[in-house]
């Protein structure tokens, strides 16, 4: 695919911020890496290591990080938010003078906006409605971009220049970029799935087996489909990377954050002591609460994420609420192919 140089800004040092830093790099583009921590910028600039989020991975020297968010928007023909849910209004606060009109804003953040219930993408159209907004989700675990693992992505917008130039950017020999026109529905599959990776790591702490990680998995995804299709999205959208793809990954691999600290809370763990033992941003605790709420106020049968808001936030015993799940209604296996999602 023929490319053209960018000027990218990665705001958010994280791991999956660095990761898409490090492809752009490797493309020939320039990137700039915004960082809040100054001894990270200065570790990423002289070493090529990021030693808080992906340590020990030698970075490409074309990774050009910096403390100053300003300094790191200058002239950018394309900017990625990947800073986490709860800073995300902030920065677009901060940063909203300083995009042009027309520059591309791809959001990679997995999480919801507590007011109003809105995607990353609602927010950024919301704010910064001068520029083009676009979503990139799938099954991305950060260290094994790094480390050149073969890997699939979508970016999605209505957009379709948008998601080309993204395609360009983006795509490499270990890379690949699809494109979809629903931002929505691929924005709320990587949003939901985190709640699901919670629960499957939570069930592999108490020693479940293959039977039931398979019904986790699978329900997760009605789950998923059910709530998407009642917030106006294609549950058809989840049958693709953004929606099976990301939640088989993510449910399944130690290296999912949000597994860890499902993990970490089936072996007793209270939630703070999962989320600070893991050390980075687990979206999917604060999704559990804002979407079962929203299940509840719009009587939509989620009985996973229910189950897991109790657990988190009510205290509930995870047998008591495991048995309470496997003795709940019966249901269409693929329900939303039959008209009753």
């Amino acid at each position: 695919m023929t490319q053209h140089s960018e000027v990218a800004a990665v705001l958010g040092g994280g791991s999956f911020g660095t990761a898409m830093a490090t492809i752009l790099a490797k493309n020939g583009h320039t990137v700039r890496l915004w960082v809040r921590d100054p001894e990270t910028a200065a570790a990423i600039n002289n070493d090529h290591e990021n030693p808080r989020y992906l340590p020990g991975t030698e970075l490409p020297e074309g990774v050009q990080a910096s403390e100053d968010l300003i300094e790191c928007l200058s002239g950018a023909t394309m900017v990625f938010m990947a800073v986490p849910s709860k800073a995300f209004m902030e920065v677009l606060t901060q940063a909203r003078d300083h995009v042009p009109e027309g520059t591309l804003v791809i959001s990679c953040t997995k999480g919801i906006h507590a007011d109003g219930f809105l995607l990353m993408s609602q927010l950024l159209v919301r704010e910064w409605p001068h520029t083009r907004v676009g979503v990139l989700s799938g099954p991305n675990l950060a260290r094994e971009i790094v480390e050149h693992k073969f890997t699939g992505t979508v970016i999605a917008s209505p957009d379709a220049d948008l998601c080309k130039r993204i395609q360009q950017a983006l795509s490499c020999d270990y890379f690949r970029v699809y494109d979809s026109p629903d931002m929505f529905g691929v924005e709320l599959g990587g949003a939901l799935k985190n709640i699901y990776a919670i629960a499957t790591g939570m069930a592999a702490a108490v020693g479940v087996g293959d039977n039931t990680r398979g019904l986790l998995i699978t329900r997760s995804l009605a789950e998923m489909s059910r709530f998407a299709a009642r917030m106006g999205g294609s549950p058809m959208t989840f049958l693709g990377l953004a929606g099976v793809g990301d939640l088989i990954v993510t449910c399944s691999s130690s290296l999912s954050r949000n597994y860890q600290v499902g993990y970490l809370i089936g072996q007793g763990h209270t939630v703070e002591q999962a989320v600070a033992q893991l050390g980075q941003t687990a979206e999917g605790v604060n999704t559990i609460r804002l979407v079962a709420e929203r299940a509840r106020e719009q009587d939509i049968y989620m009985p996973l994420a229910s189950g897991l808001y109790e657990i988190l936030f009510d205290g509930k015993p995870l047998p008591q609420v495991i048995a309470r799940l496997m003795q709940g209604e019966h249901n269409h296996d693929v329900e939303f192919t039959m008209g009753s999602a």
